[in-house]
């Protein structure tokens, strides 16, 4: 069994075969799929998905490039609506100075109040961060001063600095289609050497399809390829990948059943 620990279903993208698209990620062994929030406020088409699939999840929280959107989201909201069972993360938040959809001081006081949320809760954290290593990097050790939370850094595609640095905190890392690229070799390094146990797969779909499947619409199925290639670089076959990609997202996302 494969989990992907990072998708969009709720994207227009999925709305014409949402069921096939669910049918044929069971069919290639994807056992849990976490829909992730990107709006706080649109949180109602996501958690309709969540109840209509036992195989999906999801979380709540706002995306960075909505920052200015959602500047009235606040840590005792995204509490209160994570109090729906099938609600595993906070997120997705964090920094993105790569577009800057949104002013860099309104992206950085929504991600510590989605922090200060996972901070209560307990449930992990789903960071994104572009073009943002060292803004991150310094928040996140600030916030882990104040009190532990649990964290994942989404479709990492940063520095092995910042790799370090997340793992030094008790972050998990999860690699996407990019791990496929054939520009990707510094990030195949990053894979090759994460400890085991902090290592996830993702597909961030409809985004970032991997190779084969590069420039089509991405999906959960998908998600075999990008471990196929984690497992290449890791020098392990795909049975052990599995297991250990699986065993870490049932670790961090705790509140997800089993198949």
């Amino acid at each position: 069994m494969l989990v992907d620990s990072h998708c969009h279903l709720e994207f227009p993208e999925f709305a014409p075969e949402l069921d096939q698209v669910i049918a044929r990620a069971t069919e290639a062994g994807i056992g849990r799929m976490v829909t992730i929030s990107t709006r706080v406020h649109e949180f109602d088409k996501i958690k309709a998905i969540a109840e209509r699939y036992d195989e999906v999840f999801c979380s709540i929280g706002t995306h960075p490039h909505n920052a200015s959107e959602e500047t009235d989201v606040t840590a005792d909201e995204l509490c209160a609506i994570a109090v729906f069972e099938k609600v595993v993360g906070i997120g997705e938040a964090g920094l993105d100075f790569h577009y800057d959809n949104s002013p860099r001081d309104m992206q950085a006081a929504s991600f510590r109040i989605h922090i200060e949320a996972a901070r209560r809760t307990g449930l992990p954290l789903i960071i994104h961060t572009r073009s943002a290593d060292d803004a991150t990097a310094e928040i996140l050790e600030d916030e882990m001063g104040k009190g532990a939370f649990p964290m994942l850094l989404h479709c990492f595609s940063s520095s092995a600095a910042l790799a370090r640095k997340g793992i030094e905190l008790g972050a998990y890392i999860s690699f996407s289609g990019i791990l496929t690229f054939k520009a990707a070799e510094e990030l195949r390094q990053i894979a090759k050497e994460a400890p085991e146990d902090r290592i996830m797969v993702e597909t961030d779909a409809p985004f970032l399809a991997p190779v084969p499947n590069r420039g089509k619409r991405n999906e959960p199925a998908f998600v075999k390829h990008t471990a196929e290639m984690l497992a290449q670089v890791r020098g392990v076959d795909m049975k052990a990948i599995s297991e250990t990609t699986s065993e870490n997202f049932f670790r961090l996302f705790s509140r997800v059943t089993r198949p």
